[in-house]
């Protein structure tokens, strides 16, 4: 049956054991648009979660997905069950404040050129 995309149905486990989803999404949806779902169904009530998509990796059988890759070129066959739910774990990491400083240190150096 052409024209009938193929849905796979997908739940985000946070670290500390809670989950969100499970959610319908089509096979052709990136891992960039998965990490946008997970950031606008983020738990208010949770501390520290993500602020962008850089903050967000996602773990499935053992890897981390890449943003410009696909579900379907995501999937491993070991997990798949046919008509079952896929977990894919999410870890935070928001940019570390070292590297927020060394940013602003290196914004703020001028450079002062003489020309003689």
């Amino acid at each position: 049956m052409e024209g009938v995309q193929e849905q796979l149905e997908i739940k985000f486990r946070l670290t500390d054991g809670s989950d969100i989803g499970p959610n319908s999404f089509p096979a052709a949806t990136s891992v960039a648009t998965l990490k946008e779902n997970i950031l606008a169904q983020w738990p208010k009530e949770k501390d520290h979660g993500p602020r962008t998509i850089k903050d967000v990796k996602l773990i499935s059988a053992g890897r981390v997905l890449e943003n410009n890759r696909t579900i379907a070129e995501c999937r491993s066959p070991l997990c798949d069950v046919p008509g079952g739910i896929t977990t894919m774990h999410v870890v935070v990491q928001p940019p570390s404040l070292e590297k927020e400083k060394r940013l602003e240190q290196h914004v703020k150096q001028r450079c002062g050129c003489v020309i003689l």
